[in-house]
Parts: C-alpha cells; structure tokens; sequence
C-alpha cells in the first residue's frame, strides 16, 4: 500500500477535476470507478476511487482519493493506492501501486504542492 497525505491552498472544484482528468487521462487502463460527495455548513468532503491495470505487477490497482475543506481553509488531501502487490504471505511488487500514486502527486505539483 502506498499513501500520500497533504494539504494545499486550492480552490476545491478546480483541484478535483484536475485530479479526476489527469489520473484517468494518466494511462490508457485508468477509470474512474466511483464517487461520493458530501457537504455541511461550512465543510465539503469528495472521494473518488481509481483503478487501472498495472503492467508491472499483473494486476489491477485502486487508488482512493479523499478531499476535505472546512470554511474554506486549505484542502485536505488523503490517498492510498492498494492492490498492487503480489504474494500470498507477504507484499512484493509494490511497484504498481507506487506508480499510480505517483500519477496523482504529480497532478499535486501542479498546484505548488511538495
């Protein structure tokens, strides 16, 4: 399993689509799978899980994407990519899932985010 957390000063709309175009449009396997969207008074909360084939492990991985803002503060920022490993016992081969998280860090730099 491969993670990533962060915050970054965004506007909310344009960060999400950024991340949904340039992870789809990141490789030819790559879809996105499923959203949800909440809002409170003054809060907003988007999750969306991405899957695509990875080559290297032989299998397919999921990257679930989180976005959080209260008041209009900074964007919260939770990934976690899995299912790219193989094994029985033990996790080999994370490349894959290391990869795909890579696909949404670089959609982050963009933005000025380290």
């Amino acid at each position: 399993m491969a993670k990533y957390e962060g915050s970054i000063k965004a506007d909310f709309d344009e960060l999400l689509s950024a991340i949904e175009s340039g992870v789809v449009n990141s490789s030819a396997t790559a879809a996105l799978e499923d959203r949800s969207d909440f809002r409170g008074d003054n809060s907003r909360c988007s999750v969306r899980v991405f899957e695509r084939y990875s080559y290297t492990g032989g299998n397919r991985v999921s990257l679930s994407v989180t976005l959080f803002q209260e008041s209009g503060g900074d964007v919260q920022v939770s990934a976690i990519a899995s299912g790219g490993s193989t094994g029985v016992v033990f996790k080999i081969n994370v490349f894959g899932e290391e990869a795909f998280l890579e696909k949404l860090t670089d959609v982050l730099k963009a933005y000025g985010q380290n």
